[in-house]
């Protein structure tokens, strides 16, 4: 019962973090939504702190997993991949109201202020940038891109340009930055010079 009890909180923090954001989580709406009892939540988590860096964890289990269903599907073109991986977040995105990216979010609201978070996020985007880029060599080696790109450099560009676009996205409520920046990348990574 205790583990189910911990899932739950964090699987609600999930939605509560991208919806009100750290400062304004408040635990008393966390517990009420889980309907828990306050001394649960501390018998699970230290501090508040260290509760949203869990979240941020099995966010991440979901993230990974996702990156693991597309790019491991080996018989598909590796850009096909990388990009299925994009559009199905980005769905994931609908039918969570266009909220956005978790780490987007929290990284934009924290960074500048809290040391734990900043390093977290980062870290979290640089995993995703590694994998990326492990699939986007593959597109080098078939020759879907060019022989002097960098997968690494052009790994980190797609990051860094989906974490854009899902801001914009989240300020209009509508996908279009994120569709249309995956059309632009993969336009101009087919004849990069990165």
């Amino acid at each position: 019962m205790t583990h189910v009890t911990k899932h739950q909180l964090l699987a609600q923090g999930i939605e509560l973090l991208l919806r009100c954001g750290y400062n304004d989580l408040g635990i008393s709406a966390l517990l009420e939504a889980t309907n828990t009892p306050k001394g649960s939540f501390y018998h699970h988590f230290r501090s508040k702190q260290d509760y949203a860096l869990q979240v941020i964890d099995l966010y991440m289990q979901d993230v990974h997993a996702g990156l693991e269903e597309c790019l491991g599907e080996s018989t598909r073109p590796p850009l096909e991949r990388i990009r299925d991986f994009f559009e199905a977040s980005e769905e994931k995105y609908r039918t969570q109201g266009y909220m956005g990216c978790l780490l987007g979010g929290l990284g934009q609201e924290l960074s500048g202020i809290n040391e734990a978070f900043r390093h977290k996020v980062e870290e979290c985007l640089e995993q995703i940038a590694g994998r990326l880029a492990v699939c986007l060599d593959e597109a080098k080696q078939s020759g879907d891109l060019p022989k002097d790109a960098n997968p690494r450099k052009l790994a980190e560009l797609l990051v860094n340009c989906w974490e854009g676009a899902a801001l914009r996205t989240r300020l209009r409520r509508d996908p279009r930055p994120l569709r249309e920046m995956l059309d632009f990348y993969f336009l101009a990574a087919a004849g990069s010079h990165a």
